[in-house]
């Protein structure tokens, strides 16, 4: 057992500017639900708070096409929105708080190879899994989780696992890394269910199993147990990334599946399992989906409590 480092909480003041619209399920009052909740019950008071830096043009440009950068750094939003598609809006604050949300995750590796924590979870809005390399779609501008993982090869690393647990198929990540055999991409999600992405038997290093409308726990954890964990056992990742999207819980508008909140600490357990006996305990969760408030702060704390104890939950 590798000694107990502390738990790592990422966020920027930007991200709470960048808005949608008053309707719009990916608000700014996501981060805040999560931050009080965690104040409240005093968790916040364990962990060190680090202020995201903004990500550089040359990190974004590890994973993302300049045009593609330059579409959303140089976007005009004084007469309105700029729409990158029906549900992606860009509004004044949000090449900001897109910057900032992908450079949390630069800070979160460094933070984890520096020693100076074991998990490192970034609390960052917009979301990044449905960035492709040339375009903005599905609330995301900027891959987060691919900047970090591509910043963590950039260190040196060889082996880098991605779990991707939101109940979206994280499809900009998958386009990003398909093919790149230093990068294993694991993903359980809803199909069908947008992005209605299909399967890429042929590539060796996405593993997806997606899970029917309406499965719940127990389905849940079988296709973890059974295509994830020994498969990331074999591969022994020097860091493990996790897409942490909280939108496939039961109470979420989103989603069509039925996770349960012990289901968030059994997969942060497991997380830190391998995480232990593959790579120093080194982990960086990114805030991905979570659209019910309440169920989203609940399920948040629920995932951080075996890397704040310490202790593994099965």
């Amino acid at each position: 057992m590798h000694p107990f480092r502390p738990v790592a909480w990422i966020t920027h003041p930007s991200c709470l500017r960048h808005a949608m619209g008053d309707d719009h399920p990916e608000c700014p009052q996501r981060l805040q639900a999560i931050e009080d909740r965690l104040r409240g019950g005093g968790l916040l008071d364990f962990m060190l708070q680090f202020t995201a830096p903004a990500a550089t043009v040359d990190q974004l440009l590890r994973v993302h096409d300049r045009a593609q950068i330059e579409r959303i750094l140089q976007a005009d939003t004084s007469l309105g929105p700029v729409w990158h598609d029906p549900d992606t809006a860009q509004g004044p604050h949000t090449a900001e708080a897109a910057l900032h949300a992908a450079g949390a995750g630069v800070k979160a590796v460094d933070l984890v190879l520096a020693e100076q924590a074991g998990l490192a979870f970034c609390s960052v809005r917009p979301p990044g899994h449905h960035a492709e390399r040339d375009r903005a779609m599905g609330f995301c501008f900027f891959n987060n989780i691919a900047v970090a993982a591509a910043h963590a090869l950039a260190q040196g690393l060889q082996r880098v696992a991605i779990l991707d647990f939101d109940v979206h198929y994280g499809n900009g990540t998958a386009n990003i890394f398909a093919g790149d055999l230093r990068v294993k991409l694991y993903s359980t999600y809803q199909h069908p269910l947008y992005p209605y992405w299909e399967s890429l038997a042929e590539v060796d290093n996405l593993i997806d199993v997606a899970l029917p409308p309406a499965a719940g726990s127990r389905d849940f954890r079988a296709a973890i147990s059974e295509h994830c964990i020994g498969t990331m056992l074999e591969q022994r990742p020097e860091m493990i990334l996790v897409s942490a999207g909280f939108d496939a819980h039961a109470e979420d508008p989103l989603g069509g599946l039925r996770l349960s909140y012990d289901d968030y600490s059994w997969i942060g357990a497991q997380i830190q399992q391998v995480a232990e006996s593959c790579c120093p305990g080194r982990v960086v969760a990114m805030l991905e989906g979570g659209y019910s408030l309440h169920a989203l702060a609940r399920c948040v704390e629920r995932f951080l409590q075996p890397f704040l104890s310490g202790d593994a939950i099965l």
